[in-house]
């Protein structure tokens, strides 16, 4: 049995549309929330078993972990060790952990707790003595659609700054991977069942800088758009103040320090053991600033 989380989240969805399109026929067992879209996986067609629960709450993970032979956990990092604890206790050959290429920044906020969380799941599978295949892997910022946290931002601020200001000249390097690509590669991953341990970064097709990406934003909405160099220093004093200002309560330090640091990663091992073949951001790009101007029009 498969069991599935965060199956109606962005990645998700397309993970679940390649589960279609290649009429998989083994039992499927998904976790949502009570609130959840459900309906593309009620019309699917698939042999699904819908589990409405907690993915925090280790009790209800123990025991719908039971009788699944393959996890593949798509939903928040921060459910990682629930769910392995769980998935050792019920012994599981196979964990496909959607984690995060966070994990390699220079800024610990950024890394450090992603690297807590990766060393407890070690402990946890040291302590038991599993032999369970883990699996990560790791997209660079997620894009493709009109709701994602990341690129819809830039293209709103695009979309509305004629004076668009950018973090050192926007000369660090960028890796968007699109939410289809990585649906692909999630479904290549669970039928490779060769592969049953490994660590696969899943970044878009080529590196970009930041400033180029605006450009490109700015050329598919069909603006004019005057770019201004900030330098980082100076966005680190502002962050500051407004972290002051607002008491702690808004902290964006961080985020901005971010905006200075390359972010490019090769899927070469990927593409080598599994086909990982991500399509040009242009091309993504463009599917989701037509849903954008759809809403806003």
């Amino acid at each position: 049995m498969l069991l599935v989380t965060g199956i109606t989240g962005h990645s998700g969805k397309h993970f679940l549309q390649e589960l279609i399109d290649h009429n998989y026929r083994g039992h499927i067992r998904y976790i949502v929330r009570e609130n959840s879209d459900t309906s593309l996986l009620d019309h699917s067609g698939l042999n699904i078993e819908k589990v409405v629960g907690d993915l925090d709450d280790q009790e209800f993970m123990n025991e719908v972990m039971i009788g699944v032979n393959t996890v593949v956990h798509i939903a928040s990092i921060f459910y990682s060790v629930t769910l392995m604890k769980a998935a050792v206790k019920n012994d599981v050959k196979r964990a496909i952990l959607v984690h995060t290429t966070g994990i390699y920044s220079k800024y610990k906020s950024a890394s450090e707790e992603y690297k807590d969380i990766e060393k407890s799941i070690e402990k946890v599978i040291k302590e038991s003595k599993s032999r369970i295949g883990l699996i990560y892997l790791r997209p660079t910022m997620i894009y493709g659609y009109s709701n994602d946290r990341n690129m819809i931002v830039f293209i709103k601020m695009v979309d509305r700054l004629r004076l668009f200001p950018i973090i050192d000249q926007g000369k660090n390097m960028l890796q968007p991977v699109n939410g289809r690509d990585l649906g692909k590669a999630y479904y290549q991953v669970l039928k490779n069942t060769n592969i049953m341990n490994g660590d696969y970064i899943l970044s878009g097709e080529k590196p970009i800088t930041m400033k180029n990406l605006f450009e490109l934003i700015s050329n598919l909405l069909g603006k004019r758009t005057t770019f201004i160099s900030v330098p980082l220093a100076l966005g680190e004093f502002l962050a500051k103040c407004l972290k002051v200002f607002s008491l702690g309560k808004v902290d964006y330090i961080e985020k901005v320090q971010r905006m200075g640091e390359d972010r490019n990663f090769s899927f070469q091992n990927a593409m080598k053991d599994f086909g990982y073949s991500p399509m040009p951001l242009s091309e993504g790009l463009k599917i989701e600033i037509e849903e954008y101007l759809k809403k806003v029009n």
